[in-house]
């Protein structure tokens, strides 16, 4: 049987004005074959650029040393990468949207949570919005994305299909995945993610915006040498813990007990700047004052002691890195730090969060 011609003024289902259908290919304007992609090789691409975004976000939350810049830069590629795949998705959900579906509405919420993910994560880059309602930027940011990340499985699963040539077989050929075309327009539309996210960190440098002094985790300073106006928690539900100063003790093993007092007196007391990077987005320097926890150790070293147990803290490597610190600032934090009264933290010198509340 012949092939049916299309109808007469009607371009063919998949081709510029015609109906598009699932499988078939959509086209930006450009020339013919590079910026044409079909539903499937649309869905998929956003569904790997969504999840790269997702873990390169977990792990830029997670890093601490110099290098950790690295993971925040491929975080923003993939974020301007995903703004650049909109245009096509734009065509998928017109397309969609005609079909009267009864999941649409969970689509379009999807679309709305990913289109607020962007919004918030470019607020929170640039410095132009450093709270809503009450929290972090960067909180809400990384909540949307909580929020989106198994929608966007959920869409990519439902909606998958197997590309086809024309004729039925399931080879590589234009709308496949790893065709030579698929992987030139990945190529093409990497290295325009990179040059976009570049342009936006020189303009943003270039403006002056706030977002141009933010360190390498991608926090932004906040009451540095002002310890009154240092965030006092780091996570949604967190409150200030309310210890009394005449309770508090450091207890080793071996060595008895030693009070607030007696920290404060200690011949080892020292005073250090130090910079708090929180996974909120925002960090702080302040001075320091306290007992490094080796001096507290060192009477119990020959005694047969072999390990430390730390509560409440996080990333340390080595005892002898740990201070026990007692105060905040000259004169001493007042308010929701509790200097005076309030607990001594550790902190670790290598880390990014590495504060805790002791007691």
């Amino acid at each position: 049987m012949a092939p049916r011609e299309p109808a007469p003024g009607r371009a063919p289902a998949g081709e510029p004005g015609g109906t598009p259908v699932s499988g078939g290919s959509l086209r930006l304007r450009g020339r013919r074959g590079l910026f044409r992609a079909s539903t499937r090789v649309t869905n998929t691409a956003l569904l790997v650029v969504l999840l790269a975004a997702y873990a390169s976000g977990t792990v830029s939350e997670l890093t601490g040393a110099a290098g950790g810049w690295a993971v925040a830069a491929v975080h923003g590629v993939l974020g301007v990468l995903t703004v650049l795949l909109l245009p096509w998705k734009r065509r998928v959900v017109r397309a969609g949207l005609r079909r009267r579906r009864a999941s649409r509405w969970l689509a379009l919420v999807m679309a709305a949570l990913a289109l607020a993910t962007i919004a918030v994560g470019v607020a929170s880059s640039t410095g132009l919005v450093t709270s809503l309602a009450g929290q972090h930027v960067l909180w809400v940011h990384i909540a949307l994305a909580v929020l989106l990340a198994p929608m966007v499985v959920w869409h990519a699963v439902a909606r998958g299909t197997r590309p086809r040539r024309p004729g039925g077989a399931r080879t590589p050929g234009r709308g496949h995945l790893l065709s030579r075309r698929a992987l030139l327009r990945a190529g093409t539309l990497g290295a325009l993610a990179v040059a976009g996210y570049a342009a936006v960190e020189v303009a943003v440098d270039v403006v002056g915006l706030p977002g141009r002094r933010r360190r390498f985790t991608g926090s932004h300073e906040v009451g540095s040498l002002r310890p009154a106006a240092m965030p006092s928690t780091i996570w949604l539900d967190d409150r200030t813990p309310d210890v009394a100063t005449a309770d508090w003790r450091v207890t080793v093993t071996g060595g008895g007990e030693l009070t607030v007092g007696q920290l404060r007196r200690h011949p080892a007391r020292t005073t250090r700047r130090v910079t708090l990077d929180c996974t909120s987005g925002w960090f702080s320097t302040q001075d320091w004052t306290g007992v490094p926890l080796s001096a507290l150790l060192t009477p119990v070293a020959g005694a047969g002691a072999r390990s430390v147990l730390v509560r409440s803290a996080t990333g340390y490597a080595t005892a002898s890195r740990w201070t026990t610190w007692t105060g905040c600032c000259s004169p001493p934090t007042p308010g929701t730090h509790r200097w005076p009264p309030g607990t001594a933290r550790r902190c670790a010198w290598s880390r990014r969060a590495g504060v805790a509340s002791g007691g």
